[in-house]
């Protein structure tokens, strides 16, 4: 047994979780054609390489530093984890019930990739492979923390309710999908299988 320096548990007492492979599909596929648009818009086939979808606004080997990283400077050059966001279309109607609202489009919130049949899609853990069967493989960074940005957009859409923005970033933790980047490019199309290659894995206490 490995000796426990920390007063913590040991290794040998640690719950691990076995690799594993989950079976969903790809629903639809979105891009915007103009990289200042946070909203994106359906198209027949999503083209990868290895900086993300050309001139879309998250392209690029790499990025700025914002909100989400305070440990930097805003605005310091590291690299883009967040090339590709994935999204759930069980995931997104159970956000829209909690809302109270009809629909929530995927494209609404920034979304590249919708699935379907991924259970709990937020929840896969970091370094899950995504494998598309027409080649394309993401590698997840983790979670889409939600924000008031894509509450917003959502909002726009209900005009006649108030704080919605709000509500968004409150009920869609944990819901709101994932942010990856493209480990292998090709084209991913609507319709085609996707299997998440969840990696072995615990909890860090």
């Amino acid at each position: 047994m490995t000796a426990d320096l920390f007063g913590r548990e040991t290794a040998d007492d640690l719950e691990i979780m076995p690799a594993r492979k989950v079976t969903g599909l790809v629903s639809k596929v979105y891009a915007t054609p103009d990289a200042d648009d946070f909203q994106t818009h359906w198209t027949a086939a999503l083209k990868l390489g290895f900086e993300g979808i050309a001139g879309d606004r998250h392209a690029g080997f790499t990025r700025k530093s914002g909100g989400r990283e305070p440990w930097y400077a805003r605005g310091t050059e590291m690299c883009n984890e967040r090339q590709i966001s994935i999204v759930s279309l069980e995931e997104l109607a159970a956000i829209a019930k909690a809302m109270d609202i009809a629909r929530i489009d995927a494209g609404w919130i920034g979304a590249n990739v919708l699935t379907e049949g991924l259970p709990r899609l937020t929840l896969l853990p970091p370094r899950t492979r995504m494998v598309f069967a027409g080649g394309v493989v993401l590698r997840v960074d983790g979670d889409n923390s939600p924000c008031r940005i894509a509450g917003g957009a959502i909002a726009a859409h209900y005009p006649e309710r108030e704080g919605l923005d709000l509500m968004f970033a409150r009920l869609a933790r944990r819901q709101r999908g994932l942010v990856a980047y493209v480990e292998r490019p090709g084209v991913i199309r609507p319709g085609e299988e996707v299997v998440a290659h969840v990696p072995e894995h615990w909890l860090y206490r």
